[in-house]
């Protein structure tokens, strides 16, 4: 096959540096146990079940990038997907720039995956990359939204009532997810630029919005969920026993 021939290598960007204090105190979020294996490793084996994906690139908090890799080196993992760990920073933001930095520049196609959440199908990896090979240069799955929306003025104490301004349409919205696809040259100029503003994007894609360029959303998947409190473990835990149950995951 000529290089000309071969479809774009994608690699993935994990940011997994937060404490995620909304889990209660204890490990970071991503190092928190599900099914008795770490959060993190269910979210690196979700990406390297993609055929697509070639390599991992887990961006660890900025004091324990030894011991994610000592984790990563402890369990199975694909052999055809090359993992790489390296510090992150502050927020979010400065840990997926530093990820960025450590993908060679032979990858054209980038995702973006939350390390919370750890059961994306691997069906909703694929859709993602296709819709970057295919063209688009920002590609975000998302699901329908289930629930009327409210826009408010926030109150200025918590719990205080807030007044509503207005009702969306809710046939409009979708609630997104990751992992978030896109071509790299499009990310990358994203993080040069807006990130330097600090225009309060609150995801990778929004960086992207505010560029101007167009960013396009693919179906999700109900199993694509965040884990963010403890009523999510419970589910992300009784969505794996029912993968165990049906297809032996």
């Amino acid at each position: 096959m000529t290089d000309q021939a071969r479809p774009p290598r994608t690699a993935v960007v994990i940011p997994a540096a937060g404490r995620g204090v909304r889990l209660g105190p204890g490990a970071p979020k991503a190092l928190r146990a599900l099914n008795g294996t770490p959060m993190l490793i269910h979210a690196v084996r979700a990406m390297a079940a993609s055929r697509a994906v070639s390599l991992v690139v887990v961006v660890a908090p900025s004091d324990g990038a030894a011991e994610v890799k000592n984790l990563l080196d402890a369990h199975a993992l694909p052999d055809r997907t090359d993992y790489v760990v390296v510090p992150g920073g502050e927020t979010r933001q400065e840990s997926v720039h530093l990820g960025l930095k450590a993908v060679p520049d032979d990858f054209t196609v980038v995702l973006v995956h939350d390390a919370a959440r750890p059961l994306v199908p691997v069906d909703t990896v694929d859709a993602v990359i296709e819709a970057v090979r295919d063209g688009a240069v920002a590609v975000v799955p998302a699901l329908p939204v289930a629930d009327t929306v409210k826009e408010v003025e926030p109150a200025e104490r918590p719990g205080d009532p807030e007044q509503v301004v207005a009702t969306p349409v809710r046939a409009r919205l979708r609630a997104v997810q990751t992992p978030q696809g896109f071509d790299r040259e499009t990310l990358v100029n994203a993080h040069a630029t807006v990130a330097l503003i600090g225009d309060g994007a609150t995801d990778d894609a929004g960086m992207v919005e505010k560029l101007g360029a167009p960013v396009v959303v693919v179906p999700g998947h109900e199993e694509a969920f965040k884990v963010t409190r403890p009523l999510d473990l419970v589910l992300a835990e009784a969505v794996l026993a029912r993968r165990r149950a049906n297809d032996g995951f």
